[in-house]
């Protein structure tokens, strides 16, 4: 029964993966609430850093690029089976998805940071000794919290969210004291949002960024590969990180 179910999969990834190629669409999957790599506007569209890199390669490939939300919980899953071509999302380069996935080379880097109440007496992670800490399931804050036991089990309790901006939410009104997740996110989102957090200058782990596509497509990898080095050389990149992060950020052929 699990074969059989296994070449069903494989058999309807090849089948999406034929009709997306057939229709020149190029689908990215993401979390539409991870600023500023990739969310959701005042107008209700789809826009980010991240979006902007896709939307030139896609340009230059000569395809149509679909940004497709995703569960991010379900991430893998939706990538294996064909619903969508690539994740391209802030997503950490880890051993286990380097393993699972084919990834590009790193674009962009990160770090898992701590986010506390301006207000918080809180100032090292040592002082979240019993404390409350809120985390986006199944993202690679989890991983860093596992690969740092000492730091985890002095907790009082990790209480895990479907999105970063929730957990945020949490942070602010006091239901939690403090929120494990992307330096990159966390800098954006303090910054535009003006609410009263600050960041601990001491993290967890240091990341790196790739895009994921699944292990039967190298071809495409290589393809987005090629044109993103294309815009690192030719300027595009360094534009598109000004106008998100007002420097240039970009690790595009230096990793």
């Amino acid at each position: 029964m699990k074969k059989i179910f296994a070449l069903l999969v494989l058999a309807v990834a090849l089948l999406s993966s034929c009709t997306n190629k057939k229709s020149n669409k190029f689908v990215l999957g993401l979390d539409d609430s991870f600023p500023p790599l990739g969310f959701r506007d005042s107008e209700n569209k789809i826009v980010g850093y991240d979006i902007d890199l896709a939307d030139e390669v896609c340009k230059r490939m000569g395809v149509k690029l679909v940004c497709q939300p995703i569960d991010w919980a379900a991430k893998e899953m939706e990538l294996n089976t064909g619903k969508i071509d690539c994740i391209w999302n802030g997503f950490t380069m880890t051993e286990e998805r380097v393993e699972a996935m084919s990834f590009t080379r790193p674009y962009l880097d990160n770090a898992q940071v701590v986010v506390v109440r301006s207000s918080s007496d809180i100032k090292t992670l040592a002082d979240l000794k019993g404390k409350k800490v809120g985390v986006q399931a199944e993202s690679s804050a989890v991983d860093a919290m596992n690969d740092s036991p000492d730091f985890t089990n002095s907790l009082k309790e990790v209480i895990e969210f479907k999105e970063n901006i929730t957990a945020l939410n949490d942070l602010e009104i006091g239901q939690i004291d403090a929120v494990v997740m992307d330096q990159v996110v966390a800098n954006y989102t303090i910054k535009t949002s003006g609410k009263p957090l600050a960041i601990l200058n001491e993290s967890l782990a240091n990341e790196e960024y790739g895009i994921a596509f699944r292990k039967t497509q190298p071809e495409l990898r290589d393809k987005v590969q090629s044109i993103l080095d294309e815009m690192e050389a030719d300027g595009t990149v360094a534009k598109i990180s000004e106008k998100w992060f007002g420097t240039n950020l970009s690790v595009i052929g230096r990793k």
